[in-house]
Order: C-alpha cells, then sequence, then structure tokens
C-alpha cells in the first residue's frame, strides 16, 4: 500500500522496507537464509560421506546374502556393461569346474585358504612392512580379500582399498562356506579383456568346458591370474610356462589340504 504525503505525492508503505533493501534469501518462516559457512559446507560433506557409507555397507550386507541364491557381478563387470563393452561369462558351479583349476589357484593366490578366516594376518603384516609408496602388493590377498575386491572395489593398489577389503573378506567369510567363495571367486575373476569366470575362460584359450581342464592348463589359467590382461594361457610365455611348471609340483604337496573345497 501507498500514502499521500502533504504534497499530494505517493509515499513508499513501511511494508515496501524490505524492497527498496534488495532482494533476500527467505525461509518458509519468512527469516532470512544464513550464508553457507565453510563449517556447515564441510559438516555437510561429512553428512554426505557417511551416508554414502552407510549406502555401500548396506550393499555389501545384502548382495553378500543375495548371491548365495543369485550369480555373482564383479564392479569390472558392471563397468564394462556400463560403457557397452562385451562382456564374456558363463556361471558354472565348483561341481562343473575341474576339481585341477580351484586346487591351482588356492596352491597360487592362497595356500592357506581352508585355514584362514578371510585373512591370513601374518601373510598381510609380512606384504604391508615391506609396501613402496603405492602401496602393498598383491601378495597378501586371500581369495576371499580378491573376492571383496572383485565384487565391492575397485581393481588398484591403494591402503584404502586394501583396508576396506580386510572387513568385507571377514564378513563374506563368516556367511559363505569355502566352497561357495572358491565358487564364485572363479566366476568372477578376470581372464583377459572382457572375459571372466572359468567357463569363459577354459573355452576362449582351450576350446572346451572348464571341467575337462588338465592339470596343466588350470596351471596356466592360475598363474596368468596376476596379470590377465598380458599372460595368454592358450600361449604362454617362456616365463609363464615355467611358473605354471612350478606350480603343477606344488599342487601335488597342496592337494592334502585342500580338503574344504571337497563336497
Amino acid at each position: 500500500m501507498t500514502s499521500l504525503n502533504s504534497d499530494g505525492a505517493a509515499a513508499p508503505s513501511e511494508g515496501n522496507a524490505d524492497e527498496r533493501l534488495g532482494p533476500k534469501w527467505m525461509l518458509r518462516s519468512g527469516r532470512p537464509r544464513e550464508p553457507m559457512t565453510a563449517a556447515r559446507f564441510f559438516r555437510r560433506l561429512i553428512q554426505i560421506g557417511l551416508g554414502l557409507v552407510l549406502l555401500w555397507v548396506g550393499a555389501v550386507f545384502w548382495l553378500g546374502l543375495l548371491y548365495w541364491a543369485v550369480p555373482p557381478v564383479s564392479t569390472l563387470m558392471l563397468g564394462r556393461w556400463l560403457t557397452l563393452q562385451p562382456v564374456e561369462r558363463d556361471f558354472v558351479r565348483l561341481d562343473e569346474i575341474s576339481p585341477n583349476l580351484p586346487l591351482a589357484v588356492m596352491t597360487a593366490e592362497d595356500s592357506r585358504f581352508c585355514e584362514h578366516n578371510g585373512v591370513d594376518w601374518d601373510a598381510l603384516w609380512d606384504v604391508v612392512e615391506a609396501a613402496d609408496e603405492d602401496g602393498p602388493s598383491r601378495g597378501a590377498s586371500t581369495i576371499p580379500m580378491q573376492a571383496a575386491k572383485n565384487l565391492f572395489l575397485w581393481p588398484s593398489r591403494s591402503y584404502v582399498r586394501k583396508g576396506l577389503e580386510i572387513p568385507v573378506a571377514l564378513y563374506l567369510d563368516l556367511i559363505w562356506s569355502k566352497r561357495q567363495m572358491m565358487e564364485v571367486y572363479l566366476n568372477v575373476a578376470e581372464w583377459g579383456d572382457g572375459v571372466f569366470g572359468a567357463e569363459a575362460a577354459a573355452r576362449k584359450y582351450f576350446r572346451k568346458s572348464a571341467k575337462n581342464l588338465t592339470r596343466q592348463e588350470a596351471a596356466l589359467l592360475a598363474r596368468a591370474l596376476p596379470n590377465p590382461l598380458v599372460r595368454n594361457p592358450a600361449r604362454p610365455r617362456p616365463g609363464h610356462r615355467a611358473l605354471a611348471g612350478q606350480l603343477q609340483v606344488r599342487m601335488e604337496r597342496a592337494a592334502p589340504f585342500s580338503d574344504c573345497l571337497k563336497s
């Protein structure tokens, strides 16, 4: 509203005082919104970060249970699907995989697989002590830790990732049997560009089912895992072939300690 002054001109009413002062951000209650301070900004970031962590923890918890009945999917597979890249993977049960392959993988990757609870603490401590500035090497990773990385984390060397692997591996080892752990790992492990799982790897490199893999073929596949994009089990380089030969000898000695893989 306006009022007339003594000269007859319209004078602004008191209600227009805020308009003369310029626009303000207002809350619904009519009070001016407080400016975003650095403290409030960082507090909001922390709240968002905690929310994302809780969301990830919930995903790990429920997917770990879901993978009892549903074929698991790795983060690398999801990344390839999202970027429209091909994925080769045929999920098969452990009974449909030659016993040579889980024995070879256990011997090469995690010789105490049947004994620990998801983490080989002695081996982990030794590797962390010898780590460089890029983070700990792959040598300390048990099969449960590698399964945790493949299913819920990212494939890079860092202390952060290694630290996250540990609680996830302990959880998966708690809710899964050793046979299921090995089954999941052999179905999500990467054996080449877009090649995931034992069945796809056996068919690509040896033109046969994973159920028919020989001990030599299993050793070649197991020794390809540290660098699956470079090592070709069908055409192994001399170093790869030598490592596979050594592994076959170790498999003979490791066989009595693989009882947890038996049905």
